[in-house]
């Protein structure tokens, strides 16, 4: 039941986020930036702007759906950076061992001792802010738990009776490792994908909270909130909302990505069996 009310609710708030963005422009009744009138400004709910307005007189609903848009694009892109290097990283480390595996071990060390919001800060601080720096921040930050899973997983399958096939039917290491090896450990991967999913989009709402990330006037969920900080008494839907939507996509994700870990899982499947 736990494994299904997972992977059920946390797809169907994931999917909603996504549609959401991808059908804002169609969505949203006003622009995000240029349909700004004071004479409206910090208007509570109603039925001509549904999440009221901001300081500006922009609508929030309008703002809310373009931000998903920027939140999903840095979740995303800086994932599959992630996943990739830590999936090059692992296996290659796990298949080859030796000198490699204690520098992949070694630098994925350090990248753990380090707190990834803290090295997303230095990398921000000398590319500037925008887009692209972000998602260069953050695809370079995350990647140690992706190793790590990646090597483990290699380390159980190489000594298995199919690698070894392969090796003795002349396959070369980098055939062995894709066709042989990657399929296999697709899973874990897929996991921790998913759940990083969720904490890049926090730490893009951070990055951007703070300053460094998406710059005004284009709508983030972080810079939303950070516009909206003084309106917490006057205009509280300003920030409520945005954080709502952070909360939404944090938390479809990460119940997503624990429903998939929990279908994936050998174990919990035998126990269900």
């Amino acid at each position: 039941m736990r494994l299904r009310f997972n992977l059920v609710f946390g797809l169907t708030l994931a999917v909603i986020v996504v549609v959401a963005a991808i059908c804002a422009g169609w969505i949203a009744p006003y622009d995000p930036i240029l349909d700004a009138d004071l004479m409206v400004s910090e208007m509570p709910p109603s039925w001509e702007h549904l999440l009221g307005t901001d300081a500006q007189g922009r609508d929030v609903f309008s703002r809310v759906l373009y931000g998903a848009q920027v939140s999903l694009t840095v979740g995303l892109v800086s994932q599959m950076i992630n996943s990739t290097i830590g999936t090059v990283l692992g296996v290659s480390a796990g298949y080859f061992g030796g000198w490699w595996d204690d520098l992949v071990n070694g630098l994925t060390n350090v990248m753990l001792a380090i707190p990834s919001l803290v090295f997303a800060l230095a990398i921000m601080a000398v590319l500037g802010p925008g887009l692209p720096s972000l998602l260069i921040a953050l695809g370079l930050t995350n990647w140690s738990w992706t190793c790590r899973i990646a090597r483990s997983s290699t380390l159980s399958f190489k000594n298995q009776a199919f690698v070894q096939a392969a090796k003795v039917a002349g396959f070369s290491d980098a055939n062995i490792m894709r066709t042989q090896i990657l399929p296999n450990i697709l899973g874990p991967v897929l996991v921790i994908a998913t759940l990083g999913i969720g904490s890049a989009v926090l730490a893009e709402a951070a990055l951007s909270f703070l300053g460094v990330g998406i710059s005004p006037p284009q709508p983030s969920w972080g810079n939303m909130l950070t516009d909206s900080r003084e309106l917490i008494r006057t205009a509280p839907w300003a920030s409520v909302f945005p954080g709502l939507a952070i909360f939404v996509t944090v938390l479809g994700f990460n119940l997503l990505g624990d429903g998939l870990r929990d279908m994936l899982d050998p174990h919990m499947r035998t126990r269900k069996a």
